[in-house]
């Protein structure tokens, strides 16, 4: 059963959003769609695709940002995967109970007017998972 998920994006941490979207430019985009998301410390650059999934290149804004802190342990590179869901919380819920570890317990505002939360790596076979509810309506 498909519970109505969607790949929404590819989270990519990067020390340059311009140095990174030059790679983006040589292949064709002319641009991307910059936003401040204050509560992660970090400066989001969209790159968007045909299929509705987009990569999200992530600029930290503060040494204290985690993708600042991911840069300085792992080096530039693939930092989350999205999932586009129906109900944050529900989601949050369903893991919640099945002993899965939450980096959120709550969604909280995220790019482009989303409700996001994070699933901690150590229970998706070592892979950020954001959770992303479309929250425009």
């Amino acid at each position: 059963m498909n519970p109505g998920f969607e790949i929404d994006h590819i989270g990519i941490a990067v020390k340059s959003l311009d140095q990174a979207f030059r790679f983006y430019q040589s292949l064709g985009w002319g641009e991307m769609i910059t936003e401040v998301v204050e509560s992660e410390k970090v400066k989001v650059g969209f790159i968007e695709f045909n299929n509705s999934v987009s990569i999200e290149l992530l600029e930290p804004t503060s040494p204290e940002s985690p993708v600042a802190k991911f840069i300085e342990k792992r080096g530039e590179g693939i930092h989350h995967v999205c999932f586009r869901v129906p109900d944050v919380q529900k989601s949050l819920d369903h893991l919640n109970d099945d002993g899965f570890k939450l980096v959120n317990q709550m969604p909280k505002p995220g790019a482009k007017g989303c409700w996001v939360a994070f699933v901690h790596p150590s229970s998706a076979n070592g892979v950020l998972i954001e959770l992303s509810e479309d929250h425009h309506g």
